[in-house]
């Protein structure tokens, strides 16, 4: 689904990613675990195609076609979704208006998307206009389930959220992969719904997303490199007793 080759990205002239190689099947559920200002977020940013991000080596591929120089709103079109850590607010823009324009499905129900998130009562007021952390981030997923992309891009997305709402996040996540949450194992069920399932790139530092999503694979970005690939739980236990640094050992 995503195969990323050699990839060295600088940004104002300076180097951010170096020689990042990462590879994403279809259907599966990556993490990118980091420490903050290793450079997921320029990753994900790079990926859809912002400005600013400026790639000097290197090629991404997006179902086998070469989208390294491709407008954003071509890899959208071409199945590509993005979730923001920290969305603008769009005074004047209802969010209504805003799913409409995001549906894949002219015919998809933006009342019934909105009810299962209980974000009906803000399907007429302003894209995220004083809407709380979680509103933010479940508003975020309405736009990301009308436009049912083949692979998903979520930028820390415990980020802001309190226990309450980390729940129903969990769960429109799953949703919109096509995915059920498992034992805390790591492992996922291989069963009916995962051959219907959407590839993701989950980028955290905490590591508390993995609570309310399953994943079948983690790697660390530290300093812009990509420097261990494990299981996401194996990580996530190994960053929690000995911090980041440690993982700069592990390179399989």
């Amino acid at each position: 689904m995503l195969r990323i080759e050699n990839l060295r990205v600088e940004v104002g002239g300076k180097d951010i990613l170096n020689n990042v190689n990462l590879e994403i099947p279809a259907g599966e559920t990556y993490v990118l675990f980091g420490p903050n200002g290793s450079g997921k977020t320029s990753l994900m940013m790079t990926i859809m195609g912002f400005s600013g991000y400026d790639v000097t080596r290197g090629k991404i591929f997006f179902k086998d076609e070469d989208i390294t120089d491709m407008p954003i709103h071509e890899r959208a079109k071409l199945g590509l979704g993005v979730s923001f850590q920290r969305p603008p607010t769009i005074h004047g823009l209802k969010t209504r208006t805003m799913v409409q324009m995001c549906r894949k499905n002219p015919g998809t129900d933006v009342d019934e998307l909105a009810e299962s998130l209980n974000l009906t009562d803000f399907l007429d007021r302003d894209v995220n206009a004083n809407f709380s952390g979680g509103e933010i981030k479940r508003c975020e997923l309405l736009q990301l389930m009308a436009q049912e992309p083949d692979l998903v891009l979520l930028d820390e997305p415990e980020s802001g959220v309190d226990l309450v709402n980390m729940a129903l996040l969990g769960d429109s996540i799953n949703r919109l992969l096509g995915r059920k949450l498992d034992a805390p194992t790591g492992q996922c069920h291989r069963n009916a719904i995962q051959q219907k399932a959407k590839s993701a790139l989950v980028i955290t530092h905490t590591g508390h997303i993995l609570d309310y999503i399953t994943a079948d694979k983690g790697q660390v970005l530290y300093n812009g490199v990509i420097c261990c690939r494990r299981n996401a739980r194996e990580i996530l236990k190994w960053i929690q007793e000995f911090g980041y640094k440690e993982c700069v050992q592990c390179t399989n």
